[in-house]
């Protein structure tokens, strides 16, 4: 965070979310790190007068928020949309229950599927619960909603959703902040009331009146709510937008009428129809889903708005320009692109020095499994051994040259679908992979499956001591806090130990002849297997000590390294090379025990 004495911060969204909530007086703070969201936590954890923690997953931080605003303080739980689809039985709960602390979640929709399995529209869930959905279009209205948001919680005894998108919540912008976090009013103290918190059918039947009396108080609310912003402009043009659409449609369309919604659910409906009564033309600019444009069309309103933009992807204001100009609503050509010749492509590939490539390697080179997939025919190709993958960067292994994943739909399915696939009598080895972050997150639950049920399965599960793919956030098995602090590490064998695997080794991640034995006996093995693999993240390793080097003279050009898919191992014509500034040297040595001419050693050493 940039500041200035005035109170004056260059913030990105995900920094106002963050400071916004501390100012605001925030308690207690959960979420599991994922893109577009990650770093309201990581803020948050800087404060040592509240409680910022890293959740074993959504549910579990949805849960802990939940659990203390019960208590009378002020908690939130901030994930990324797919996060939301884990936390989703505790947030209709606490829709149910309402709250006696404010509640906010933050949910980080990612337009554009930047980095995520899929592209949702989150404010369906907010519908869905009959609680109110804020969204803020710049960094400073991400600071100033999370105040806002927690007074309606408590005012309305309700959960609150803040939901932003990857373009707020990466973005910067001029935030100013009142520079403060308020005195606490009061120690937290929980009251014994079980027809609110106890949701047995009798309680629930009794809640039910109360939510829908809320909503239409809630829709009342929005009718003279500061949050909701009419721009007066032409009469020929009105549109209604929220959040980041609202900067593209001010950009594209300065003369136009604009209703600019903070409060996206529920809507003000006078307020509205009062906007369309003014102009002739109503269109609304929104991403993904046409939600409001649905919502205001059930108002008996004529409106424009996904027959013209576009409701794949992540919009722009070059985009929306385009799509008003194929409309008609602006003069001119489309925006065209010039195509900037001579950079180059960057594929994606795991990090010089990961750990989980000798593993995928492995996988990918025994049996026929490679040579199969490389076949350049049409035909169905069948794979002697089946990989069901998971989310993290080790998915990254799917690419070529690896190809050593089958399946990836969401946090903690690979063991489940290995489960599935040997249950189905597939016929085939079927081996799941899962990292640590992930394994702890929702694998756990897929692994006592695979006890019970006995499934005659392997699962290797990647302990790289980190959650790499957000950015080396701590987890329950690092031992450490996400504020820092020394905390209880989970120890991985002992706990797929007591759920009563038998067969478990434990591999050094770099060790080519240990990886290969332990998968093969895996294999081999008539009964559920897991295989843990152990090897520091390369971008932790804490020094690169005796890059490896190619020895021209005896390398043959095989390819062998190549299938390493290592950034750091390249090929010009028929040279391959090492770059010694990218190889992480005596850490890793895979390519150099793989090689069959053993043309690779330390670069410090003179070569043959």
């Amino acid at each position: 965070m940039t500041t200035n004495p005035k109170n004056q911060r260059l913030l990105s969204g995900n920094e106002a979310f963050a400071l916004g909530a501390y100012h605001a007086g925030v308690k207690v703070a959960a979420a599991y790190p994922g893109t577009p969201s990650t770093e309201i936590m990581e803020t948050l954890a800087q404060f040592k007068d509240l409680h910022a923690e890293w959740a074993t997953n959504e549910k579990v931080a949805m849960e802990v928020a939940l659990g203390a605003c019960y208590t009378g303080v002020r908690a939130m739980a901030s994930m990324k949309h797919v996060g939301l689809n884990v936390a989703s039985d505790p947030f209709l709960a606490a829709a149910t229950t309402g709250v006696n602390g404010g509640l906010v979640i933050i949910s980080a929709d990612d337009p554009g599927i930047h980095s995520s399995q899929n592209e949702q529209d989150n404010r369906h869930y907010a519908k869905l619960a009959k609680i109110p959905v804020l969204e803020p279009g710049d960094s400073q209205e991400a600071y100033d909603l999370m105040g806002i948001a927690f007074d309606l919680s408590e005012k309305f005894d309700t959960p609150v959703m803040v939901r932003t998108t990857t373009r707020i919540s990466h973005s910067k912008s001029a935030v100013k902040t009142s520079g403060k976090r308020p005195a606490e009013a009061k120690h937290p103290a929980f009251y014994y009331n079980v027809p609110k918190y106890v949701m047995l059918p009798v309680n629930a039947r009794s809640q039910r009146p109360k939510i829908e009396k809320r909503l239409v108080e809630l829709a009342e609310y929005a009718e003279t709510s500061p949050l909701n912003q009419v721009s007066e402009g032409g009469k020929e043009l009105g549109i209604i937008t929220s959040g980041i659409s609202y900067q593209y449609a001010r950009e594209v369309f300065p003369k136009a009428s604009i209703l600019k919604l903070g409060m996206t659910y529920p809507l003000p409906r006078k307020l509205i129809k009062d906007f369309a009564g003014k102009v002739k033309r109503l269109i609304v600019i929104e991403e993904l889903d046409p939600f409001l444009e649905e919502n205001i069309k059930a108002m008996g309103i004529t409106v424009s708005g996904k027959e013209i933009i576009p409701r794949i992807g992540e919009l722009s204001a070059r985009i929306v320009a385009d799509a008003a100009r194929n409309a008609g609503l602006l003069a001119g050509e489309p925006v065209k692109i010039a195509e900037v010749p001579g950079l180059p492509r960057r594929p994606p590939l795991l990090c010089p020095g990961c750990p989980h490539a000798a593993m995928f390697f492995t996988l990918s080179t025994i049996g026929q499994r490679a040579k199969l997939l490389e076949a350049k025919d049409n035909t169905p190709k069948e794979p002697e051994i089946i990989i069901t993958g998971d989310i993290g960067c080790y998915t990254l292994a799917a690419y070529p040259p690896l190809n050593a994943m089958d399946t990836t739909a969401c946090m903690g399915a690979s063991i489940g679908q290995a489960v599935g696939m040997a249950k189905a009598g597939i016929g085939k080895k079927v081996v799941a992979v899962i990292g640590d972050s992930t394994f702890l997150h929702s694998g756990i639950t897929g692994l006592v499956n695979a006890v019970y049920n006995q499934a005659k399965i392997t699962i290797v599960i990647l302990d790289n001591g980190t959650t790499a793919m957000t950015g080396h956030q701590e987890h329950p098995g690092t031992g450490f806090s996400a504020q820092g602090e020394a905390a209880p590490a989970v120890k991985l064998e002992d706990l797929v130990r007591g759920i009563g695997v038998k067969n478990v080794k434990i591999v050094d991640a770099f060790n080519m002849k240990l990886l290969r034995s332990a998968v093969k006996e895996s294999l081999a093995a008539d009964e559920l297997s897991v295989i843990i693999t152990r090897g520091t993240c390369a971008v932790r390793q804490p020094k690169k000590v005796n890059p490896r080097a190619i020895d021209a003279e005896i390398c043959n050009a095989c390819g062998a390294c190549l299938r390493l898919g290592c950034p750091a191992i390249q090929k010009s014509g028929d040279k391959v090379s090492i770059d010694a500034v990218l190889c992480i040297g005596d850490a890793c040595t895979v390519c150099q025990q793989i090689c069959p001419k053993q043309a690779i050693a330390p670069l410090k050493k003179e070569m043959k």
